[in-house]
């Protein structure tokens, strides 16, 4: 049984990595006018889905049939195919990449690599809209890279569709705008100056949203906590809840945490700005309290934050699971 489930696995990255290889070699072959020439009749729509869908899986650029889409379809539909095919192909490159994957890069992640896929769960369906919006890795490669985490796969497709429509939308008019120049339209400098417009636009977006997260506070999970309190002086751990919910609620508290209520933050926040270089960990008992005071830390001055999500409701949970037992940190 384990020999038959290992040689699927085998056999389908091999499929997968025979398949980019081959469209690796054939790349040159591949443009908007073969596209358009392979695909016709009433099952274009289909058929023009399908191909993008396996050809994202195969690590053929995406750029290809996000003009090609637009040169057949029109902006309007062809944003909405371009849309369809992409995410279809994110969909099975995710899949592949849990399925096959997943469990030998659970069993082995350690160091920066488990670090790098703690953070990421920890952000969730957040991280996933950053990097389609600000896309510093390839978009097939990262749709398998985000397989090999523990992000839901309802919450990879919906933040996938929403962050990846301002670009399917560029990509597509470029394709369309580049037809009708080919076609000789009277429109053309409407056209010209739309397609102008369009490209500043979602060019600012990856902008605003670096910006909006340089503003931001981190987030983190019970695990990736752990790991970071393992290491000498990794962060300073500030727990906001009262004074006597500090101390005598049955969630216990983290280890190292010095209470600090949030309604004494402000006038108490002089107490840790020797180590305001530092990494300051906020928590409460989920961490609502934890968001407002990394607001007044943000103010102050203070650089790298991170909220421990879920609190200490988490953290009992996660104790709980982990131990058979519930473990109160004195």
């Amino acid at each position: 049984m384990i020999a038959r489930d290992v040689a699927r696995r085998l056999g389908l990255l091999a499929l997968v990595g025979g398949g980019a290889v081959l469209a690796f070699l054939y790349r040159d072959a591949l443009n908007v006018a073969m596209i358009r020439d392979a695909i016709d009749g009433s099952l274009a729509p289909l058929v023009f889905v399908t191909a993008y869908a396996v050809a994202a899986v195969l690590f053929v650029p995406g750029s290809l049939f996000g003009l090609a889409g637009g040169a057949l379809f029109g902006p309007a539909w062809g944003t909405l195919w371009n849309l369809t095919g992409a995410l279809a192909g994110a969909a099975a490159s995710f899949l592949i990449a849990r399925h096959v994957a997943g469990d030998w890069v659970k069993r082995r992640a350690a160091g920066r690599l488990g670090e790098l896929v703690s953070g990421i769960d920890a952000e969730g369906w957040r991280f996933v809209a950053f990097v389609r919006l600000v896309p510093v890795f390839p978009f097939n490669l990262l749709n398998y890279v985000l397989g090999l985490t523990q992000i839901p796969f309802r919450q990879y497709m919906i933040a996938s569709a929403l962050a990846m429509l301002p670009g399917t939308f560029l990509y597509t008019w470029i394709g369309y705008a580049g037809r009708e120049a080919l076609a000789g339209g009277e429109s053309m400098p409407e056209l010209v100056l739309i397609t102008i417009a369009v490209i500043a636009a979602i060019l600012f977006i990856p902008r605003v949203v670096r910006r909006l997260r340089a503003g931001r506070a981190r987030w983190i999970d019970p695990s990736g906590l752990r790991k970071l309190l393992s290491r000498p002086g990794g962060a300073t751990v500030i727990d906001v809840r009262g004074a006597q919910e500090f101390h005598q609620d049955e969630l216990g508290r983290l280890p190292r945490a010095r209470n600090i209520p949030l309604s004494e933050l402000s006038r108490r926040v002089d107490e840790i700005l020797d180590r305001k270089t530092d990494t300051v960990v906020l928590v409460c008992r989920t961490h609502k309290r934890s968001q407002t005071a990394a607001e007044h830390l943000k103010g102050a001055g203070f650089s790298d934050i991170v909220i421990l999500r879920g609190g200490m409701e988490s953290w009992s949970r996660a104790e709980s699971d982990g131990s058979g037992e519930r473990q109160i940190n004195s």
